[in-house]
């Protein structure tokens, strides 16, 4: 009998110390696990801020584009070099670009079963492309055939003065074709960009202020008519953004059809415009400044094209 409860004792030791061994390998498993994965989605977000930092310098610049994958990559956790970082065209030379990397990450618990290292990857691609959507839109208009937007590729970076179009027929008439002496190039409106009903100069100063806060689509859209100058809203707004240095996103349109509310601008693409100063003085108020190219925020286009006037948007793809 008391050899019975002897080994009984023994199985009970044994079974405890068994016990005991698997809740440490699962306790090792749970925390180097859980280690191991916020170690790979760190290093995923390297490699992310990498190829999203490269592809605003694509396609012109490739050279360009692997610095800043690097020194990204270096800022966000290191683990980046010039190996690890490949360039692909989807729509036009070099416009895409690939970052991949590993970094050991090391086992706590894990070393008592002899793992002392694992190793994690991540690849990141990202894309720069012509926009189909923008958002953050000024409510300002300027005609495709401005002399500015005439370059190859556009848009020129030279003074680009703008006119405010009063919609005076000059007995030619609004909505003619676009190659028409009273066509609009060289002038600006101001443009409706909920589409729908009517639109004030406090909405109107808002959107120059903070961009329309919407995603606006190529298409039809109404002119915003009446004198939005009597108005503190949309000079008091022009006047921050001249202080503030900032560039702002103007629809760029093809043509103008009806008149007066009815009035309506084909939307074509976007255009980014530094302002430097205005005049709102007398009846022939100017906006001041140089067109140039921006990265923005929008919706890549799913086909070629679609940067016609120099913005492009930056996005992960893969």
């Amino acid at each position: 009998m008391s050899r019975l409860r002897q080994s009984c004792g023994q199985a009970y030791v044994i079974t405890v110390l068994f016990l005991s061994f698997v809740l440490v390998g699962m306790t090792a498993a749970v925390l180097d696990v859980g280690s191991w994965f916020r170690a790979d989605r760190a290093l995923q977000a390297t490699v992310d801020a990498a190829a999203l930092a490269g592809a605003q310098a694509l396609p012109d610049d490739p050279g360009a584009a692997m610095a800043l994958a690097v020194e990204y990559g270096d800022k966000n956790g290191g683990g980046v070099g010039g190996g690890n970082v490949e360039f692909s065209s989807k729509f036009v030379g070099s416009d895409t670009i690939t970052v991949e990397a590993t970094r050991p990450a090391p086992g706590f618990f894990a070393k008592i079963f002899g793992v002392d290292t694992v190793t994690v990857h991540a690849k990141a691609t990202a894309r720069t492309a012509g926009i189909s959507a923008a958002k953050y839109v000024a409510p300002i208009v300027v005609n495709w055939k401005h002399p500015q937007l005439q370059c190859t590729p556009p848009p020129c970076t030279e003074d680009a003065p703008l006119n405010y179009d009063h919609f005076k027929d000059n007995g030619q008439g609004k909505g003619n074709d676009p190659d028409a002496t009273n066509d609009g190039a060289g002038t600006f409106g101001f443009i409706n960009l909920t589409g729908e009903g009517g639109v004030g100069t406090s909405e109107l100063g808002g959107w120059i202020k903070n961009g329309f806060d919407k995603y606006m689509p190529l298409g039809q859209y109404q002119t915003s008519t009446g004198n939005p100058f009597s108005s503190s809203h949309v000079k008091d707004s022009l006047e921050d953004k001249i202080a503030e240095g900032e560039v702002l996103l103007f629809p760029v349109y093809q043509t103008l059809q009806g008149t007066g509310d009815n009035a309506e601008y084909k939307i074509i693409g976007w255009v980014g415009y530094a302002i430097t100063g205005i005049d709102f003085t007398g009846n022939n108020e100017k906006i001041f400044g140089h067109f140039t190219e921006v990265i923005w925020e929008g919706i890549q286009v799913e086909s070629g094209g679609g940067d016609e006037f120099g913005v492009r948007a930056v996005a992960l793809v893969e």
